[in-house]
């Protein structure tokens, strides 16, 4: 049986979904500002093609102040972890204040528009901030943790053949996200076998079945990323963080799709060859960083201290 070829709108999918995971595997070794200036590039795209489908829907959000907040929230996160910053305690405060002072702006603004702004408006702005703002800028923390506490197993430890260094913060933010991919692999390649029930009208696509494995497939990368962490009960603990990770990297994804049917649109711009725009590549990855800063940060502290 000969191989059909494959089509230039396969080719460019690939090439393109290599590139960015290329690009991201990248940014996330080089951690500090190179990080921060990657994610902020990426949520300015994002955040575009957010308030474009606000405006299929006749709202009209304070696009130019949320753009400025958000890029301001992420480079006040950096600032406040001390990476070369000579006063990362004020830019902790700041950072902290980022989020209330730019609501409080973003409603001004669209007080003073010739046509007042509408509780959609308003809504689409600060949410906008808190979808692309906020959440991500947990990337950033997650990056930048470091304590040796959370990775006991990788202390003082250097990649391999390198001098360079691991770190908490740089083993779990690959653990995120090697977790969002296990989970779509997951849910991809058994919804595409065995999927049989669709999971939500949202998405048609989408299976009971497919979600399921999605979620074992992250239980199981979780598993083993805690004990490679070293962690009490690794993998244990580090199957519920996979887990916890699969149901909100749906929900990620979900959220995203729901947007784009309530505004009409298949995808939400055109920013990648073969994988539709921005949002349509990173809505998996949103939620999911909040909830792994939070579990290791709050609850894994407290099974160390049962252990």
């Amino acid at each position: 049986m000969i191989p059909r070829p494959r089509s230039a709108t396969s080719l460019a999918r690939l090439a393109s979904g290599w590139a960015a995971g290329g690009f991201g595997f990248l940014v996330v070794m080089l951690g500090g500002w190179w990080f921060t200036v990657a994610v902020g590039v990426i949520v300015h795209l994002g955040l575009l093609e957010f308030f474009r489908m606000a405006r299929f829907k006749g709202i009209r959000p304070a696009s130019r102040t949320t753009l400025v907040a958000v890029q301001l929230l992420l480079v006040t996160t950096q600032a406040a972890a001390g990476s070369g910053w000579f006063l990362p305690d004020v830019a902790s405060e700041v950072a902290a204040a980022v989020l209330p002072a730019s609501g409080a702006v973003i409603c001004g603004w669209l007080l003073l528009q010739p046509t007042t702004g509408t509780i959609a408006d308003i809504a689409a702005s600060i949410f906008g901030l808190f979808y692309l703002g906020f959440l991500p800028s947990h990337w950033i923390k997650l990056r930048d943790l470091a304590d040796p506490a959370l990775a006991p197993s990788l202390a003082n430890a250097t990649l391999p053949g390198t001098s360079w260094p691991w770190t908490s913060g740089l083993a779990l933010t690959l653990l995120a996200c090697f977790l969002i991919v296990a989970t779509d692999l997951g849910a991809y390649a058994i919804g595409r076998r065995w999927g049989r029930h669709p999971l939500s009208p949202i998405s048609p696509g989408k299976t009971v079945e497919g979600a399921l494995g999605g979620m074992v497939s992250a239980l199981l990368v979780g598993a083993v990323g805690g004990v490679w962490l070293g962690w009490h009960w690794g993998a244990l603990v580090g199957g519920l963080l996979g887990a916890v990770v699969s149901v909100f990297a749906l929900v990620g994804d979900l959220t995203e799709s729901m947007m784009k049917r309530d505004a009409g649109l298949k995808d939400s711009g055109d920013a990648i060859p073969g994988h539709g725009g921005i949002l349509d590549r990173i809505d998996s990855y949103l939620f999911v960083p909040a909830v792994v800063y939070s579990v290791v940060t709050l609850l894994y502290p407290l099974v160390e201290r049962l252990s």
